[in-house]
């Protein structure tokens, strides 16, 4: 965990770039931009002025959730997203949410169990990759 980590709010078109390298490279990057962008709240996680991760929180009354959640593979397991996961959680809460959740890839469930999500339903796929619904109180 780097002790100079800077969480803020960024443009939605700051957050494609690491978007399409980390999650979807295969794809064309139009393929990491989604129709809600302009209705979230997007934030970035920068560690020496570089930006290394990034996490879109969508509210809707009660209900919030995030998607396009990624950080650089030179960045990851090194605390940096669960600092920017809580950051959004508590984001959601200062928005009137009550609950949060995410369509998490089923490799990653664990990861997101530790925050207190469980998941939710039954595993689906979006191409070839496996994903479960991960859900929470806030």
């Amino acid at each position: 965990m780097s002790d100079s980590l800077l969480i803020q709010p960024i443009t939605p078109e700051a957050t494609y770039a690491l978007r399409h390298e980390v999650l979807w490279p295969d794809q064309p990057l139009a393929y990491v931009m989604i129709a809600e962008d302009a209705d979230g709240h997007h934030f970035g996680a920068f560690r020496h002025g570089e930006l290394v991760a990034v996490i879109s929180l969508f509210v809707t009354g009660a209900e919030a959730r995030f998607r396009k959640f990624a950080a650089r593979p030179d960045c990851q397991r090194q605390g940096i997203g669960s600092q920017l996961l809580c950051h959004v959680f508590e984001e959601a809460r200062r928005l009137g949410a009550a609950h949060i959740w995410c369509d998490a890839r089923q490799d990653s469930a664990a990861f997101y169990a530790r925050f207190g999500m469980q998941p939710e339903g039954e595993i689906f796929y979006k191409g070839p990759v496996a994903y479960v619904r991960m859900v929470c109180a806030l």
